[in-house]
């Protein structure tokens, strides 16, 4: 629960990004303006909290496991199977046991000060960002950082790249690497299509849609590579967790 919390405050740290919200507290309000402005953050805090789901794609490898695990399902040949519930469940899970560092970090190093009085609103925002931040960065492609910069040609004052910037970049590397994993993981099944295509030319069964009689062979072809287990395993690896 307490990785969950953190989470979930440093998603609506990050789906804040402006430092003047983060700035707001109850001695800088006039008293008579009090109530206003506590109903305001919380307003603003339920919307940030709607669109929880949405942040969490942005800043966290979830798009990455989801688009790998569909175009596995796409080379296989299934439709439905797994089901879209399924997919999502196993990504979820799966982005939850990379991020885990992360979250704990946050807990640590932000909200767990902040809850005990230690730190203020601001230092927090700082801190519970920052690991959000340096996953980021540690994924993001140089390449998507500078197309972006010079799109809108903003810069930071630390020195730090945006996060208008760096989260959009790291959604495009994240795609990126999500479909060169995705091709690599469709060549194998891309030539049991073409072998048993081949076959059915030679024996004269043009007839008879490839697809149909290369499902089995795939589907076993997966099952006796133990593919979930050696996919899932490989992705996770390839963050470092």
């Amino acid at each position: 629960m307490k990785l969950l919390l953190a989470f979930i405050v440093g998603v609506i740290c990050i789906g804040a990004a402006d430092p003047a919200v983060a700035q707001i507290t109850p001695t800088e309000i006039a008293p008579e303006g009090a109530l206003s402005a506590r109903v305001i953050q919380l307003f603003l805090l339920a919307t940030v909290l709607s669109l929880a789901p949405g942040i969490a794609m942005m800043v966290t490898c979830l798009p990455f496991m989801v688009i790998v695990f569909s175009i596995l399902r796409q080379a296989i040949g299934l439709q439905q199977s797994p089901p879209n519930m399924l997919i999502m469940s196993l990504a979820l899970f799966l982005t939850y046991f990379v991020m885990e560092p992360v979250f704990t970090e946050a807990w640590i190093a932000g909200i767990q000060p902040l809850m005990d009085g230690d730190i203020t609103q601001n230092q927090a925002f700082e801190r519970v960002l920052a690991p959000f931040r340096e996953f980021m960065e540690g994924r993001v492609s140089p390449v998507a950082i500078e197309s972006l910069s010079e799109a809108v040609a903003r810069t930071s004052e630390d020195g730090q790249t945006p996060i208008s910037i760096l989260v959009p970049a790291f959604m495009l590397s994240e795609i990126q690497h999500a479909f060169q994993i995705g091709f690599v993981i469709f060549l194998p099944f891309l030539i049991i299509d073409l072998i048993v295509a081949s076959v059915l030319m030679a024996m004269g069964m043009m007839m008879v849609p490839p697809a149909i009689v290369s499902l089995p062979f795939k589907l076993a072809f997966f099952v006796l590579a133990n593919g979930w287990v050696e996919i899932s395993s490989a992705v996770v690896k390839g963050y470092g967790a």
